[in-house]
This record gives C-alpha cells, structure tokens and sequence, in this order.
C-alpha cells in the first residue's frame, strides 16, 4: 500500500510544479489520445564518476556535472555510484561525524538550486539514522528528499569492510520516519521522510534501487523488487578492478532482468579514491537480459554519462509473458510505496538495441588499469612526476610501459577536448601553456628512468633499459654504482676484519644473499635521492614519486629484498602474475608502440646481483626453487581455494597427476616454507594496484600472521603419513595384478 504519515509536515508528493515538459490536457481527438496513452518511452541515464575519499568540493562538482549532463540530454531519471557524495573509499574516516555532517553540506547545496528540477535523482550517502550508521541512497526531486533507501547486505570479505562502518538495514520491508537535519528540513519544508526499503510508485512508471554488493548476494534485493512490479532497478557500486571480475558483473546484471524482465542501471566509481583499489567504471543499462548501453572501464574523464531510451511497454510485456513469473508476483510479499507526481515518460527518441558488451582482454586490463591508477596518484598527491630503477627485465619494464599508456592516454583525452586533464599536466609539469602533443613529449616532462648497473649486470638488460626508454621517451640515465657497493663491503671488512664472498667465489649463503642485498638495498637509496633532486638538477620545481616493480608471484614468495627497489611510492604491478605481465608485454610491444619490450619476454627472468661465469648465470627460478607457473597455482590454491598445505597436496596430486606424490609433497612443503619465511616482508610492501585475487597483501586483503612456525610440524606430518598410504595403497594394487 502507498506510504502514508500522520504527521502534517510530510507530504508524499512533491510540492512544486515541474515547469517544463508539463502533460496537455486530455483530447478529445481519439488519435491524440490514443498517442497519449502508448507513450511509454524512457529516457534513462546513470555515470562513471572519479570520486575521491573526502573531497567533498571534488566529489559534489562530479555529481553536479552529472546531473546537468543527465538533464541536457533529456533524462527523467539519474542515478550514480555508492556513497558518491563522500567517496566510498573512507574507511575509518565514516566513524567520524565530520563526515556525515559534510555529506548533508554537500545534499544542501544540492537541494538549493534547481538541479534537481523535473528529474529523479538517486544519490550514494552515508545516513545517521537513530544513532546508527547505515550506507543510503536518497531520492531527490524537485528539491524535495523522496525517500531513504539504506542498504541491506553489506561487502564484508576480500578488500572490503563495510560491517564496520556501517550497520544492515535488518528491517528489510518496514518502513520507518527520518528525522531530517535542522538545515535540510528547513530548505524542502520537510520535517521527516521515509527511511526503508521502498518503491517509487511514479504516475506512469515505478523506480527503486539497490546497492552493490546486493547484486552479488544470493537472494538479491531486484528479485522481490520486481516481482512487485519495479521496473526501473537502480545500482550505485563501489566495485573495484581485479582481473577477469568484469565478466562476472556483466553476468549478474544480465541475469538480473533476464529472468524476471526490467531495467537496471548499474553505476560505478572510476578512479583511484586514495588507496590500494581502482574502481573500474563502465556503467551499463540492460533491459530485459540485453545490454543497451555501456561507459567505459578504464578513463582519465573525471565524469561520463551513459544513457540509454527504454520502451516501458517491452518490460511489461516481457513479464507478462511467462506465466510462472506471474504467479510468483501474485504471491510476492509486498513492498512499501512512496506515491510521486511525477512522470518519467514522453521521450520521443528511438528505444535503444541491444548489443553484446564489450570485454577488454586482460592484457588490455593491464594495459589501462593500472595506468588511470598512477595518474589519480601523481595528480592528488601533488608530484612532479615517476622514477623508476629500469633494469631492463620483464618487471620493470612492464612499469615503464605503463608510465608510456598513461601518458598515451593523458594526451589523447587532451586532443580530446579535456580541459580538466590538461589543467593537471600544467599542474605536474608547473608549466602554464604546456600542450603535449605526443606521449613521448609529456614522458620526457614527468617520467625518469635510471638503469643503475654493477659488475654483475649484463650489456643485455643495459641495452634493453635503454632502448625502452627510447621508445616511451623518458629521461634517462646510466650509472654504475659499484664504487657505492664497494665502499660498503669496506666498511663492513673495517668494522669486522672479514671481506664476504659470492657464493661462485666459494662464499657460504649467508655471504651470497649479504652481497646481493647490499646492492638491491642501495638501488633503493639513490633511487629515493634521484627522485628528490632530479627535479632540482632539470630546473624544475616538485618532486618525483618513487616506482617499484615487484610482482604478485615474488611477493608471495618473498622473492624480493626487504627495503630494496620493491620499497617504493607505489607499485602498480604488484598484484598482478608474472604469466599475466608476460601476456601484457607482448601485447604492448605492438599495441602500445613499445617493439623492444618482445625481448625482454624471450629473455630469461634474472636478478643479477650475483657474478656471471662461464658456468653459472643467475636464474630467478632457479633461486626461488619453484617456477612461476607452480607459483600462480600455489597461489590461487592458498588464497582463492583457501587451502592449508594437506588440502593444497591432496588437490595437486590430482592436478599434477604427471609427478609423483612425492615430489608433489616436496614442492608444497619448499613452497609453505619460504611463504611464512618471508611473510614478514608483506608487512612494509609498497602499496600495490590491486589486480589479483591471489594477492598477498598484508594491508587489507589477506590478513594473516607474520611469524609462522616454518616448520610446520602437524602439518607436513600429514602430508608424509598421505604419501605413505598413497604408495602402499599403489604398491597393492600393483601386487594384486
């Protein structure tokens, strides 16, 4: 039934007359009328917006370009992305009261235009309801509050905490009364509004939303919502990139109105909001299982707009064909109604066709993801641009041609009119009337490159930094830092009266990793120098963010040196395989502009902190005892299938049904081993793109001890015991033929 309240200062309708796009009066020409009443077109639109936590003038200007985009272009209906107003990625700063009271400046000023003047908004905001956190979409129009929708499952696995920020809206179908803030309530004449989950019962359509995990769940909100007759479904989401998850959502909003007929919006942040994740847009409108429309995943634009005409009359007619979703509907359980005077129809455009979206291959993915990531953080944390140690291996290499996709795509949306992105060139560069007009142009302005050679390295990797370096266009040096390795294997022999050797020069291990680390930790010291004063020495003005380049693979397996060149700034590869990076590199070498990144590929992984013989070359594989293909399995295994070592053994002796069990419980066991070894290194990673659903982030995503019994005593027991019975279980059957 519609909502109703007895209180005399709450009005279910809006109080001013829209002005434009007012209905005729009723003809009494039949053909008039009979065009009245098949008018059952949409016009619809929903957004990419790069949001970024706390910036509550950045954020605003977003939702507000939005919306006058929306209304431009004819829209009745406009909805946007989770918790916009505030940014989703607030984390602790959502306990804080400040937040909320900025989020309600932010609705004021909203409210006090004409903004929202003949056209629905659906807006993201956390909400203090009864003293309790709940993440909200507000209905707005005509300046009037609507409706509070709060939202009922909550994200609470992988990257995502919401259950301790906010609370689930556990009343699900009941309704209650929002008491409005003093400087609200006295903008909109309104002392209280409804708070629940709710359908807008509008004069020719009915609208209600979701919120981003709630597609995920189960038992998802759109299926009883339209079974009540909800024909317009709206979805604002914070979700972030990872490799291969579109493919997932896209299945999920198809499935969401293919079944069941409708229309879902679906918006989505895009950008980097200040931290680990990138929110990877492309907003989509399906109706009835068919995409319509679809924005972009990966961008620069700071806003994008999808819309899309929808024909009403095809949802109704697609629902009322099946008769087992009629029966169901019948049988529903009700949901509340808020009655609005307001219509959505009257477009006179064409209905939109279906079409198949679009999927970027992960090599793709790779390509822009990270690269929007690192132009969100150069251009809020105020640098004056990247350095990177390139060794001219498959990792550094594969960053480098990142920093040139980013660059490629800065220039490009330039050409393409952004007057926002090229004010934050300007501002990176400190040059007012710089205009790039290649990427290599703008490289040369912020992106440093520094192959930083020793003894062991190999005129191979040198010529390959340096070519790269070309290609990309960045300002590049050449140095040999072995009088700075030499001065600290000195003091070191002045301090203790020992001199340590490689292990070719018949040095113990202890002395072998010392000499590598020496020069791996040094690399990370004048990187941090060079990035400070490089600016200084070109005549510039800033500083430059450091880069690292240390893969998901080798943070796994603590392949890497603490405080060494994976300490950086940020490191956008770090939660992506070597496999994947491999992929990527041969795909950019033609893609991108970047030929000689095909060697790097054919090249073997190496760290060359070791010296090269005639007979010994260092092999990164080799080192690791494990390659990276084994890695990418252990991985998954540990993470996505959530295995301890005996599961992980008894799941591989039947993938890798070519080994013997026994060399199968030898690689889980040397692999468990050097994990929690080195898991104490996960602990001062380099803040990582998150790309991997296998990362072992220590921040956020994979929340585990950092000292471990390396022995693993009970559990390596098991897997022998395994392995016994499994041979005496083969020797029997061997000897029973």
């Amino acid at each position: 039934p519609p909502h109703t309240l007895a209180s005399p200062s709450f009005r279910p309708y809006p109080i001013r007359t829209p002005s434009v796009r007012q209905r005729p009066a009723p003809s009494m020409d039949a053909a008039a009328d009979t065009k009245h009443i098949i008018n059952d077109i949409v016009k619809l639109a929903t957004c990419n917006l790069n949001q970024w936590a706390l910036a509550f003038d950045v954020n605003l200007k977003n939702i507000i370009e939005s919306i006058r985009i929306a209304k431009k272009l004819g829209c009745r209906f406009r909805t946007g992305p989770e918790l916009e107003i505030t940014g989703y990625g607030c984390q602790d700063h959502f306990l804080e009261q400040d937040t909320f009271l900025h989020a309600w400046e932010s609705v004021a000023r909203i409210l006090t235009t004409d903004l929202t003047d003949d056209i629905l908004v659906d807006i993201g905001m956390p909400v203090l309801h009864n003293n309790v956190r709940y993440n909200c979409r507000a209905f707005i129009l005509n300046r009037k509050i609507l409706a509070i929708r709060p939202k009922i499952f909550m994200a609470d696995d992988g990257n995502y905490r919401e259950t301790r920020w906010f609370t689930p809206w556990a009343k699900h179908f009941d309704l209650e009364e929002y008491c409005l803030p003093l400087k609200i309530a006295k903008i909109t004449g309104q002392r209280t509004v409804p708070f629940g989950v709710i359908i807008l019962d509008l004069k020719d359509s009915t609208v209600t939303s979701e919120t981003c995990e709630e597609l995920f769940t189960p038992n998802s909100p759109h299926i009883l919502l339209g079974l009540n007759g909800a024909e317009i479904i709206a979805n604002g989401s914070g979700s972030h990139h990872q490799l291969r998850k579109l493919n997932q959502r896209l299945d999920l909003i198809k499935s969401a109105t293919a079944k069941g007929g409708g229309c879902y919006l679906y918006s989505n942040q895009q950008g980097c909001d200040g931290d680990r994740l990138y929110y990877d847009g492309c907003a989509m409108i399906s109706v009835n299982g068919g995409t319509v429309a679809q924005g972009r995943q990966f961008s620069v634009d700071d806003v994008e707009v999808i819309t899309a005409v929808v024909d009403l009359g095809d949802i109704r007619s697609y629902r009322a064909s099946t008769a087992s979703r009629g029966r169901q509907a019948a049988a529903a359980k009700s949901v509340p109604r808020v009655k609005v005077d307001f219509e959505l129809t009257g477009c006179t455009e064409s209905p939109a066709n279906p079409f198949e979206p679009r999927k970027l291959l992960p090599e793709e993915e790779i390509a822009y993801g990270p690269a929007c990531w690192m132009w969100d953080y150069l251009r809020r944390a105020g640098g004056g641009g990247f350095f990177l140690p390139l060794s001219g291996g498959a990792d550094s290499s594969s960053t480098a041609a990142l920093v040139g996709s980013m660059c490629q795509q800065v220039v490009k949306a330039i050409k393409d009119g952004n007057k926002e992105v090229l004010a934050d060139v300007r501002r990176i560069t400190r040059e007012e009337k710089f205009i790039p007009k290649t990427s290599r142009e703008l490289a040369g302005k912020i992106f440093h490159t520094c192959y930083m050679g020793t003894v062991n390295s190999s005129i191979e990797t040198r010529e390959r930094a340096k070519k790269l370096a070309e290609e990309i266009g960045s300002y590049h040096m050449d140095i040999n830092i072995d009088t700075v390795v030499k001065s600290l294997v000195d003091l070191f022999t002045s301090i203790t009266g020992k001199t340590p050797k490689f292990k070719v020069n018949g040095g113990t291990i202890a002395e072998n990793i010392a000499l590598q680390n020496i020069q791996a930790r040094l690399r990370m010291v004048i990187s941090y120098l060079l990035a400070q004063l490089l600016p200084w020495v070109r005549g510039r003005q800033g500083f430059l963010l450091v880069l690292g380049s240390a893969n998901v693979d080798e943070a796994l397996r603590g392949y890497m040196t603490k405080y060494d060149c994976s300490s950086a700034d940020l490191n956008p590869i770090g939660g992506i395989c070597k496999n994947d990076l491999k992929s990527f590199l041969l795909w950019a070498s033609k893609n991108l502009g970047y030929p000689s990144l095909e060697s790097v590929v054919t090249a073997t992984p190496t760290a060359e902190l070791e010296p090269i013989t005639e007979g010994y070359t260092q092999s990164d594989e080799e080192d690791m005892g494990m390659s990276y293909n084994e890695l990418g399995v252990f991985g998954k295994l540990r993470k996505v299938a959530r295995c301890g070592p005996v599961m992980m053994f008894e799941k591989l002796r039947h993938i890798w049904k070519h080994l013997p069990v026994q060399t199968v419980a030898d690689k889980v066991k040397r692999f468990f081993f050097y994990y929690s070894i080195n898991r104490h290194k996960m602990t001062v990673i380099t803040p990582s793109y998150h790309a991997e659903n296998y990362s072992p982030d220590d921040n956020r995503f994979d929340l585990r001890q950092f000292i471990y019994n390396a022995r693993w005593p009970r559990q390596f027991e098991t897997i022998k015991k395994r392995v016994e019975q499994l041979k005496n279980k083969k020797d029997e059957k061997k000897s029973s033929l």
